[in-house]
């Protein structure tokens, strides 16, 4: 049993391994931002036995205090590729400059570090900024074991989703040219194996290494490999006019993802991503899985409802504030209400599980055209859209992205939900739902709270009251109907 760092706990890898490391019994000390955003609920009362859960920003050093804590392992998986793509170079060297000192005081025995591969020459910003921690990383004291990493394909995986997005929805694709560049695919499944695998394991100190699934595969294999596992004919064009900053829009109103993270995505993409050949198949002997393998136990553990974590609930964009949880306590002050109050006869259980299936493939239960067209709007000037979804179609917890809202509360067992839009406003909005049980009488409240910033945000809740005067009222009473 070590005693392990992890930053990134709350996020897409790092949720996933911290699993993983509690079922071994290891004490995992979790570097998170705001407490409030730990999984504290999926975790027994031995496994948060074995957890320490401390907040500190890796940007601002004096917000780091682990120096008391042994300890052996530390894992580094974070990053910033989804911030505007001015500002995410200098935030990631930032943080990675203060988890060496971080790791330097704590006398670190080992650290591991999932990078993506840097092969090619003329790297993208993204890929340049990752090997660049790679070598910030390599000054601390302590050994550095780094994994590089191409695509990751998983439940809940940006790289997944955006190639799910694309083959569900058009039929016919005119793409740019850069489907025809290199990569090969991963499991998630298969980089947990590895983190854990090179862990305590002195032949991989000091030593860099390649992981990959077996195929090497083009973008536009990727997607059809994905369209023959749903039985879907696809027909994808490429054309070599699409330039970097048309190709970005293309995906970012085809799928859930940001502008930012679009434009990332799309300048790394022009860079084939290949495995060199490395000593760790032997290190770590395990079974790679085939991309077919990948889309198939991706498809099932969706279809399961097993999707411990996404991307999509990542903060790092520049639509919310990483303080977001702060907006819990909705403002009365100078602000703009809509209320609306339903009395039912169900149990109140009945009502709440309805509520938490709101949103994504289930839509809004009354006017999901309206929303449709709002997340249009939102796309068109730069906002999230609808696209995103949410995690899992019957659980719900704060910090879930659910369409272009965030969730800030979930507490099922008071059948209370509130949320916090990240959708382009000239204010802030809030939406929420009580229920509410008193002798006699069971009510679903409903409120719609906007603050408005200046004039603009004044006509804007005006200029939208005909719609919400036609979408709330129906919206609270359709979450008692599909409680039945």
């Amino acid at each position: 049993m070590a005693n392990i760092l992890l930053t990134g706990s709350t996020g897409y890898i790092g949720r996933r391994l911290l699993t993983v490391l509690l079922e071994e019994k290891h004490k995992v000390i979790c570097l998170v931002r705001d407490k409030r955003r730990f999984d504290w609920e999926d975790f027994t009362k031995e496994e948060l036995n074995l957890i320490e859960v401390v907040e500190g920003d890796l940007t601002q050093l004096e917000t780091l205090q682990v120096s008391s804590f042994q300890v052996d392992i530390a894992y580094y998986l974070v990053h910033s590729m989804s911030y505007a793509a001015k500002s995410f170079e200098e935030l990631e060297q930032v943080s990675a400059y203060n988890f060496v000192t971080l790791c330097n005081k704590t006398h670190v025995k080992q650290i591991i570090y999932l990078g993506g591969i840097a092969n090619d020459v003329a790297l993208s910003k993204h890929l340049s900024s990752r090997k660049k921690v790679e070598s910030i990383l390599q000054t601390a004291q302590a050994p550095v074991t780094v994994l590089r990493a191409a695509i990751i394909i998983g439940s809940g995986s940006a790289s997944y989703e955006i190639i799910r997005d694309l083959v569900e929805k058009l039929p016919v694709m005119i793409a740019p040219k850069w489907l025809n560049s290199k990569c090969q695919p991963i499991s998630i499944r298969n980089v947990i194996e590895y983190l854990r695998g090179v862990a305590n394991r002195p032949e991989t100190f000091n030593q860099t290494y390649d992981i990959g699934g077996p195929d090497v595969l083009t973008y536009k294999q990727m997607l059809l490999g994905y369209a023959k596992e749903r039985n879907l004919k696809r027909w994808i064009i490429t054309v070599p006019v699409l330039s970097p900053g048309l190709s970005s829009k293309w995906l970012y109103f085809v799928t859930s993802t940001s502008m930012s993270l679009a434009k990332t995505l799309v300048n790394s993409m022009k860079n084939e991503v290949i495995c060199r050949p490395s000593a760790i198949k032997e290190i770590v002997p395990i079974r790679l899985l085939n991309y077919p393998e990948m889309i198939a136990l991706t498809l099932e553990r969706i279809q399961q409802k097993l999707v411990i974590s996404s991307w999509k609930d990542a903060l790092n964009n520049e639509t919310i504030d990483n303080h977001f949880l702060n907006n819990i306590e909705v403002p009365t002050h100078g602000c703009f209400k809509d209320k609306r109050l339903i009395e039912f006869n169900l149990a109140p259980h009945q009502v709440i599980e309805s509520l938490w299936r709101i949103g994504g493939s289930n839509g809004w239960y009354y006017g999901n055209f309206l929303w449709r067209i709002r997340g249009v709007l939102d796309k068109l000037v730069g906002g999230v859209g609808l696209r995103r979804g949410r995690r899992s179609e019957v659980d719900l917890k704060a910090g879930d992205a659910l369409d272009f809202w965030r969730v800030l509360l979930a507490d099922k067992e008071n059948g209370r939900l509130l949320l916090f839009a990240e959708m382009k406003l000239p204010g802030e909005a809030w939406l929420e739902w009580k229920v509410k049980v008193s002798p006699g009488k069971k009510v679903l409240l409903q409120t719609a709270t906007f603050r408005p910033k200046g004039i603009w945000g004044r006509l804007y809740w005006y200029s939208v009251l005909p719609f919400h005067g036609l979408i709330f009222p129906m919206m609270a009473k359709r979450i008692i109907e599909k409680s039945v």
